[in-house]
């Protein structure tokens, strides 16, 4: 199973709760490969054109199979057209999280800053990333920009948040919690249309003023194109014997994972599911990334 970012990240986290049980109902051991770089996109292109036998999976997300095609005009493989969509994994909550010592508190505190202190920094797991496409279209909404800086994954991007030496980044709630908890950092914002029970004191963006920052940070199984359907109904039953495990469930549960109903799981919800999420962040990212004098307003 191909990761797209480096070790400890949440999309590792989600592949390896997956992977074990995969491997008790397969019979199989189920390989974690993290191959890191470019926002997840080189490691999608190497499970696009792995042989399509069933050993090769991609634990594929938003970025890799949703927004990549927005920020990468030029990209290698089509997530529509190039994968065999085996099911739906789990869906996270989007936080903006910010250095303590950033003097902001809020999510309209750090807009106010970010538009008189454009050299503000932003962290980020690789452009088309969950963490870039939401960071992005939060400026966006806002009409402002900052300072972006890119790293192998939101890990080591956490990790220079913790350092100072980035302001602020948008992360999944699973990589960030406990050091919110701690302390150690400021949650800003939910970007959900309802709180997390996992942090409760942590307002929404519609609660903050900015409605239409609502982001569902999916991340779902895929096979390389004609993969033959007997093993993507394999995987997909396999899958779902997974995702209705208790102990699997208690796992994404904690990390503040929302497991998807029996009708979000199947191959041909997947498939729409991708369809849907290319063609909208195409048409949120379209002024965001572009030059400043084409941007629009917000």
């Amino acid at each position: 199973m191909i990761v797209p970012f480096a070790t400890g990240g949440p999309t590792d986290t989600v592949a390896r709760i997956v992977g074990a049980h995969l491997a008790m109902t397969l019979g199989q051991q189920v390989i974690i490969e993290n191959v890191v770089g470019a926002g997840g996109t080189t490691a999608a292109t190497r499970a696009m054109r792995a042989p399509p036998d069933g050993y090769t999976l991609i634990m594929g997300q938003m970025g890799t199979h949703g927004s990549a095609p927005a920020v990468y005009p030029h990209l290698p493989y089509d997530p529509v057209k190039d994968f065999a969509p085996i099911g739906l994994v789990v869906e996270m909550p989007v936080l903006v999280i910010a250095r303590n010592q950033l003097p902001v508190r809020t999510l309209p505190e750090l807009i106010r800053h970010l538009h008189d202190h454009p050299e503000t920094t932003m962290g980020h797991a690789g452009a088309g990333s969950i963490s870039h496409a939401a960071c992005t279209l939060l400026e966006s909404i806002g009409n402002v920009r900052s300072t972006a800086k890119p790293f192998q994954g939101t890990g080591p991007a956490l990790q220079a948040l913790l350092e100072g030496r980035v302001d602020y980044m948008c992360d999944q709630i699973v990589n960030s919690i406990d050091r919110i908890r701690a302390g150690e950092i400021r949650a800003l914002a939910i970007a959900a249309d309802r709180r997390s029970a996992a942090l409760p004191d942590v307002p929404t963006a519609a609660e903050a003023g900015l409605p239409d920052f609502d982001i569902s940070a999916w991340h779902a199984l895929f096979a390389p194109r004609n993969t033959p359907s007997e093993l993507i109904e394999r995987l997909n039953a396999a899958l779902g014997q997974a995702l209705d495990d208790p102990s699997v469930r208690a796992e994404l549960t904690a990390l503040a994972g929302e497991t998807p109903p029996p009708g979000k799981r199947s191959p041909a919800a997947l498939g729409r599911h991708v369809d849907e999420e290319v063609l909208r962040w195409k048409r949120h990212l379209k002024s965001a990334l572009a030059p400043d004098d084409q941007r629009a307003g917000p």
